[in-house]
């Protein structure tokens, strides 16, 4: 339970961790590759308003900063910009191709681009490391090729700067957290085996005066003879002894104290013989049980705890089921295992606290579970059997009139 309840706090804490460490470094690479874009954009518009080339601007005249794209030119843009450009005609015709400003393009590398970039059709973009851009002139088009090898190398070491950052980080913050985790949880835990404690102290401390109130009543009964008073002792005595049971039983299972067996058995015979068991029971209560098992099934598990489990749901069927009411029990194997599921018809439940029935001590209709001698524990105790044996348990309703509580194992 402790490391189960740690596994659990480390996984919580290290999945928040990563989801802000994945939007951190997502939104900042987002932000620097956008602002790489952007400033190679407004080198090639003013390459572009300018036919090709830098204009000429003395220091304390340089052209004002490009409002969308935030470029700002400066003395030395035009020397530290490696671009290639061709001019082309009205029929796509190279007119003009111009590699002066850049050493690693020749003329037949140019053309190459050039026709690349008009089979895409595109005015705008990357070819390669080189963003281009497609402007029209007076007597056909201008395309303009920028390298942006140094910017996209930059903008990659910081992605993976970053990215290295983050993961070295989440290790560190993983090893802490790994570290320190149990003296976090540790008041947690502290409260969790005091309540524990309580419950199996006072158990055993209860079964003591519930024997003397047992057989006090078995001498009363003795002395003077049956009665109303003497048969409703004897009654609350079996409620509140059978509670205590299930509170030790439910105590132990949580704590690990409870030794599963773990070996191969018939499990289509085990449920089959504790739900015909009940067959008198649903007679005697005008109730219709029916039984779809399917034979041949195998578990390896704990007989004797599934047994109990399958008692529990039949009991719990039996309780709450509506006058006249319907129990269907099936079992069979699906893909991820075998499928134990126990329906009962109800007058009406609401779907949306299903899951808190396996809560312990909740009822959904108290008055109800005063009637049939319900605690809100039974299912607590399958809930724990189902995941001890490596399995899962969960209820539903679709129509409000029926419920089903459903073990996969």
């Amino acid at each position: 339970m402790i490391n189960k309840l740690k596994r659990k706090f480390i996984m919580i804490t290290m999945a928040s961790l990563l989801l802000v460490m994945i939007l951190l470094v997502g939104t900042i690479n987002i932000i620097n590759f956008y602002r790489t874009d952007q400033m190679a954009e407004g080198t090639l518009k003013l390459l572009s308003e300018n036919q090709g080339k830098f204009p000429d601007f003395k220091k304390d005249k340089l052209p004002p900063k490009e409002p969308r794209t935030g470029f700002v030119m400066n003395e030395e843009t035009k020397f530290q910009t490696r671009y290639f450009m061709i001019e082309l005609n009205g029929e796509g015709t190279a007119m003009r191709i111009d590699t002066s400003h850049i050493s690693a393009i020749t003329s037949d590398d140019a053309l190459g681009y050039v026709n690349s970039v008009l089979d895409s059709g595109k005015t705008d973009g990357y070819q390669g490391i080189y963003k281009y851009k497609v402007v029209d002139t007076d007597n056909g088009s201008l395309v303009i090729f920028m390298d942006c090898r140094r910017e996209l190398q930059t903008a990659m070491y910081f992605l993976l700067t970053s990215v290295v950052t983050a993961l070295g980080t989440l290790l560190l913050v993983f090893i802490l957290v790994s570290v320190f985790s149990k003296r976090a949880i540790n008041p947690i835990l502290q409260n969790m085996e005091k309540q524990k404690q309580f419950i199996t102290d006072a158990g055993h401390e209860i079964k003591t005066p519930l024997a003397i109130i047992s057989a006090n009543a078995d001498v009363l009964e003795l002395t003077n003879g049956d009665s109303e008073w003497i048969t409703s002792i004897r009654n609350q005595t079996m409620r509140l002894d059978k509670l205590v049971k299930n509170l030790l039983t439910l105590s132990k299972i949580e704590e690990g104290n409870v030794e599963i067996a773990y070996q191969e058995f018939d499990l289509s015979g085990c449920v089959d013989r504790i739900a015909t068991s009940f067959s008198a029971m649903a007679e005697s209560q005008n109730k219709k049980l029916s039984l779809a098992i399917q034979p041949d099934l195998t578990l390896q598990g704990d007989e004797g705890c599934i047994e109990q489990l399958v008692s529990t749901l039949m009991d719990n069927a039996m309780k709450y089921s509506n006058e006249r009411g319907e129990i269907e029990v099936s079992l069979s194997a699906g893909k991820k295992g075998t499928k134990l599921v126990v329906t009962n018809t109800v007058d009406y439940i609401e779907g949306k606290n299903l899951d808190r029935l396996f809560d312990r001590f909740y009822r959904e209709d108290e008055s109800r579970s005063r009637e049939t001698g319900g605690y809100g524990i039974g299912l607590s105790i399958a809930k724990s059997i189902a995941e001890a044996h490596h399995g899962k348990i969960s209820a539903q309703s679709e129509d409000g009139t029926s419920i089903s509580f459903i073990v996969s194992l």
